[in-house]
């Protein structure tokens, strides 16, 4: 690294103007993949006295590792943890990689999630580099890749990294701790036809109509079940349904033979007690179509961290008050391999994934005062 830059402000905009879009999907770009970003974090996390690894989990796509030093002998270990991919920049209206500072904001894809986050991690690891040895627990880092789709990246480092005391996931939450949040189902509805000519459509079996029917009834009749299987959850509220893609036929003058529909299922603790989101779907999809099929695209887990945990007693204790979210993160696969983990991070969800994303100046501070305020608790 030429030089380190002077504050957390500089510091997020050299991560936002490093492309690092997550290549699922269209991403809109040709500036694909984590490396470049990972390549930047690792410089700095030197540069703050952290010995750094890269541990390639896809080819060109490393998650980035720092340990701080540490004095004495076996420490509980605190995991400080955002992610360095983000989504497509398609139908952004802003520059994605500009990083303009205008009207006290940055903006461009990322500031808001999560490379804002992600500077005021460590910027404030930075400027308690020196004291970081001597807390009684060790600090280590790590940048996720692919969080945004199928987070292979936490998956592979909770595989391979052991269980640490807490997990601290960078989201933009506006400095809340995240403690509980939906689990996530992507599942394929298949329904099947008999493909004849356009024009003689009697003589033929319409997948698309039959499709028809099954959307109807998810829209309606399955997204009142989810909520009476799930229940009312403090924090979640109910589980829920979102009915997202469809693909179906091949030409307009032949009768489709199959149709697809990918829904997105937000699922509670309590829906999980109830069997699973993925019974449900089944057995509900058969009784409307018993030759229909479902398929899992991706599963992600729910969060259901311990609040009485003392690591997230300290940061509740620092300003930071519990709260749950509906959507999902890499805290649920390191809590899945033994982690007790939560999500936080300055900045609004709000602005994640925006066409104009942004994070105020104000929030990227707060992120750092609030940091090192916690750090700081950890010797009291």
């Amino acid at each position: 690294m030429a030089s380190l830059p002077a504050n957390v402000v500089e510091l997020t905009q050299a991560l936002v103007r490093i492309p690092s879009v997550n290549p699922d999907g269209d991403p809109g770009t040709d500036g694909i993949g984590e490396e470049q970003c990972a390549l930047y974090v690792a410089d700095f996390l030197r540069a703050s006295g952290a010995e750094v690894t890269l541990e390639e989990v896809e080819p060109g796509r490393p998650n980035v590792i720092g340990r701080f030093p540490t004095q004495g002998g076996a420490k509980p270990r605190i995991l400080f943890a955002p992610h360095t991919d983000t989504v497509s920049v398609g139908g952004m209206t802003i520059e994605p990689f500009g990083a303009e500072l205008r009207d006290g904001k940055i903006w461009g894809r990322g500031a808001s999630d999560t490379k804002g986050p992600m500077a005021s991690m460590l910027w404030a690891l930075h400027e308690m580099r020196h004291e970081i040895p001597s807390l009684p627990v060790e600090i280590h880092f790590v940048g996720f890749m692919s969080e945004e789709s199928a987070q292979l990246g936490s998956q592979h480092f909770a595989k391979n990294h052991g269980r640490y005391d807490l997990a601290i996931i960078g989201e933009p939450t506006s400095l809340k701790t995240v403690f509980r949040h939906k689990g996530c189902l992507w599942a394929d509805v298949h329904t099947t036809g008999v493909a004849v000519h356009g024009a003689t459509p009697h003589l033929g079996e319409n997948a698309i109509v039959k499709m028809a029917k099954l959307i109807t009834a998810l829209d309606t009749e399955f997204r009142q079940s989810l909520a009476e299987a799930s229940g009312e959850d403090e924090w979640l509220g109910v589980s829920t349904i979102n009915l997202g893609m469809i693909q179906g036929g091949t030409r307009s003058n032949i009768v489709a033979d199959s149709c697809k529909l990918r829904v997105d299922i937000r699922t509670t603790p309590g829906l999980q007690k109830a069997g699973g989101a993925l019974a449900l779907l089944a057995d509900f999809v058969q009784q409307i179509d018993a030759t229909a099929c479902i398929t899992v695209a991706s599963e992600a887990f729910h969060l259901d961290t311990d609040p009485s945990n003392s690591f997230v007693q300290k940061l509740i204790a620092s300003g930071a008050s519990l709260t749950g979210a509906p959507w999902f993160c890499d805290a649920a696969f390191l809590a899945a391999a033994g982690t007790p983990a939560i999500a936080i991070g300055p900045g609004s969800i709000a602005q994640a994934h925006t066409k104009d994303e942004f994070i105020a100046v104000s929030d990227l501070e707060a992120g750092v005062a609030f940091f090192k305020q916690f750090l700081s608790s950890l010797a009291r």
